[in-house]
């Protein structure tokens, strides 16, 4: 009988040692380092949307708690871009480079005009501009117009450095659009 008892304690012994070796597996998991502010964009370039006949009107910044914003609103439904970190960036056409403060350098194409259908320009901003005051901004570092050419029009977006960034569309207000840039303050 004493055999009975023994081996019942050795197997629950053994059961012990095995959870405890298994938990120390999940509390490690546990502790791995979550992305910050929950940030899963990426830095690989970032491409949507079509051509489109709408105008570019303006171009604005802001500074968000986790990233910061550049959007580019549209007289008109708009919605191709293409996003991505370069080494330089060249105004269409001509192919001049462009002067863009910060470490890093995303190169916005926009799929869509700075006139509309009627030949009436909405962004009058000379090649090589400097369109927003980003002072202060933890990510933002520079944005200069690169001009429109045959129905795209380059933006170079200045970085602290090369970081996560995203890119989507939103309709509206009314029958006008924009397209967003967001750029993480950190990885």
């Amino acid at each position: 009988m004493s055999r009975i008892f023994r081996r019942p304690a050795t197997v629950i012994a053994g059961l012990s040692a095995m959870l405890v070796a298994v938990g120390a597996g999940f509390v490690g998991t546990a502790n791995a380092a979550a992305p910050y502010c929950g940030i899963t964009w990426g830095s690989l370039a970032k491409a949507g949307g079509t051509a489109s006949e709408a105008a570019l009107g303006n171009v604005r910044t802001g500074r968000q708690a986790c990233f910061d914003r550049v959007v580019f609103d549209f007289a008109g439904s708009a919605n191709g871009y293409r996003v991505e970190y370069v080494s330089e960036v060249r105004t269409d056409g001509e192919g001049r480079r462009l002067s863009v403060a910060g470490g890093a350098v995303l190169r916005v194409n926009l799929q869509a005009n700075v006139f509309d259908q009627l030949g009436h320009l909405h962004y009058a901003r000379a090649i090589g501009d400097h369109v927003a005051d980003v002072r202060g901004y933890p990510t933002l570092r520079d944005v200069v117009y690169g001009g429109c050419f045959e129905g795209r029009t380059t933006f170079g977006v200045g970085v602290r450095a090369r970081l996560p960034f995203r890119v989507f569309t939103l309709a509206g207000p009314g029958s006008s659009s924009r397209i967003v840039l967001d750029v993480a303050h950190r990885w």
